[in-house]
Order: C-alpha cells, then sequence, then structure tokens
C-alpha cells in the first residue's frame, strides 16, 4: 500500500478508471455475442438491428480509449462480413 497522499488518490483512481473499462468492455462484448447468437438462428432482420447496435458499441470503446482505432476496425469488419457471409 502507498504511503504518499497523491499515491493513495491515483490508487483510488485507477480503480474507478479500471471499474469504468470493464464495464464498456463488458458491454461491446455483450453486443457481439447477441449479434453471433442471432446469425446462428438465422434470424437476419434482429442480426442486423444486433449489428448497427455491436458496432456502436465498438465505437463508443474505441472513443473511451478502452481499445484501439485499428482494433476496433477490425471487429467492426469481422462482424460486417458474417452478416454479408449469412445474407448471402
Amino acid at each position: 500500500m502507498p504511503n504518499i497522499k497523491s499515491a493513495k488518490k491515483r490508487v483510488k483512481v485507477i480503480e474507478k478508471k479500471t471499474l469504468r473499462n470493464n464495464m464498456i468492455k463488458s458491454a461491446y462484448k455483450t453486443a457481439v455475442k447477441k449479434f453471433e447468437q442471432a446469425i446462428e438462428a438465422g434470424n437476419m432482420d434482429e442480426a442486423k438491428v444486433l449489428f448497427s447496435e455491436a458496432t456502436k458499441k465498438i465505437d463508443q470503446a474505441c472513443t473511451k480509449g478502452v481499445i484501439v482505432k485499428n482494433t476496433a476496425a477490425r471487429k467492426k469488419s469481422s462482424l460486417s462480413k458474417k452478416l454479408n457471409a449469412a445474407m448471402a
């Protein structure tokens, strides 16, 4: 445990940021899972809606700095490929 006041504060701040980051990461992973389940079930109408929600959550995670820009682009691209393959 830190002894210096500023170090104690940093520990508190890091804990808050970690919780926030985990919450954001969990939200986008859940959105992706829901989308993939809709694809597997063959529900294309629902998959289209969930695709837009998943991409929105990925963009939010990218904006907040939880994931890197290229990672977000790669994830969105892979979801798009899955949707297009299922539609064809």
